[in-house]
C-alpha cells in the first residue's frame, strides 16, 4: 500500500515539473498588452520606449494625439529625449505613486508617477515621470506626459 502511495505522489510530482504545452509557449509579439489598470498601461508604455525601444508597441498605450507625436519622433531615442526629456539605458521601472485607491471604479482620470532607475550618460540615475491616463471602454489610455516640476533655487 505504501509503495502505491509513493508511486502516485512521484507521478504527481513529475507531472507538476513538466510544463504543459500552453505554459511553455512564449507570448507572441502580436499579443495585446494589458490596459486593465493605470499601472500596467504606464509601465507598458515606458518599458516599450526604454527597454524594448519599440515605438509601435508604445503607441498601443496612448491616445491619438500622442500616437501622432510618437510617429513624428519615430525612434525610441528621440522619444526619450524630446517627449520624456530623459535619455536612459538599462531602465528598471516601478510605480511610485498613483492618485487613486479604493475608489478606482468610480474615476476615469488618474495620474501615475513611475520611478525609473538606470544609466544616464554612463552614470547611475534615478528619476520619475508622471503620466495622466483616462479610462476609455474599460481600458486605461495615456493622454498626457506631465511636464516635470522644476526646482527653483533661491
Amino acid at each position: 500500500m505504501i509503495k502505491i502511495v509513493i508511486l502516485i505522489i512521484t507521478c504527481f510530482g513529475l507531472s507538476a515539473c513538466n510544463p504543459s504545452e500552453n505554459a511553455s509557449k512564449d507570448i507572441s509579439a502580436d499579443a495585446k498588452p494589458s490596459l486593465r489598470t493605470p499601472e500596467l498601461s504606464s509601465l507598458g508604455f515606458l518599458n516599450a520606449v526604454y527597454n524594448d525601444k519599440d515605438i509601435e508597441k508604445a503607441k498601443f498605450y496612448v491616445d491619438e494625439p500622442l500616437k501622432e507625436l510618437l510617429g513624428h519622433y519615430y525612434i525610441a531615442a528621440a522619444v526619450q529625449r524630446n517627449m520624456l526629456n530623459l535619455s536612459m539605458a538599462h531602465v528598471e521601472l516601478e510605480v511610485d505613486e498613483i492618485d487613486i485607491d479604493f475608489f478606482r471604479k468610480f474615476t476615469d482620470d488618474v495620474t501615475v508617477i513611475v520611478k525609473m532607475k538606470g544609466l544616464r550618460g554612463g552614470q547611475h540615475w534615478v528619476d520619475d515621470r508622471t503620466l495622466r491616463l483616462n479610462k476609455r471602454n474599460g481600458n486605461w489610455i495615456i493622454v498626457e506626459i506631465m511636464p516635470e516640476k522644476r526646482q527653483v533655487n533661491g
